[in-house]
């Protein structure tokens, strides 16, 4: 059980992260007008944190794929994962959740959730 949960959480947040990346050029061309500067930077930190749920999906697959889930190396990286996605779920609700736009609405769920599992597979 311990698995599955961990890989759930992992693929919601590695489609998460696709679902950051797919967008970004619209989302940047939303912006209009700004600075080429501007553009820039908005678009890395959208990448950014797509290429932060990559690397967080990346990082709880590799510790259970190799670690084992009765590893307490592989415990403490579920639950350093899930401390991260709240922290991104707390930064998002104080910031993008309070705009109209639904998808900003969602993440704070979505990744809150992917938390939770990851904290059950850690004391499973």
């Amino acid at each position: 059980m311990t698995t599955i949960l961990a890989y759930v959480a992992a693929a919601l947040v590695g489609l998460w992260g696709v679902a950051h990346v797919i967008p970004t050029l619209q989302v940047v061309a939303g912006f209009a007008p700004v600075t080429a500067d501007n553009r820039r930077i908005i678009m890395q930190e959208w990448l950014a944190e797509g290429f932060t749920m990559w690397g967080l999906a990346a990082i709880v697959i590799v510790a259970t794929a190799v670690g084992g889930t009765a590893s307490e190396v592989t415990m403490w990286v579920y639950r350093v994962t899930a401390g991260l996605l709240v922290a991104l779920a707390v930064l998002t609700s104080v910031t993008g959740a309070r705009t109209r736009v639904v998808w900003f609405k969602i993440c704070p769920v979505l990744l809150s959730g992917s938390a939770v599992l990851l904290l059950a597979a850690s004391w499973w």
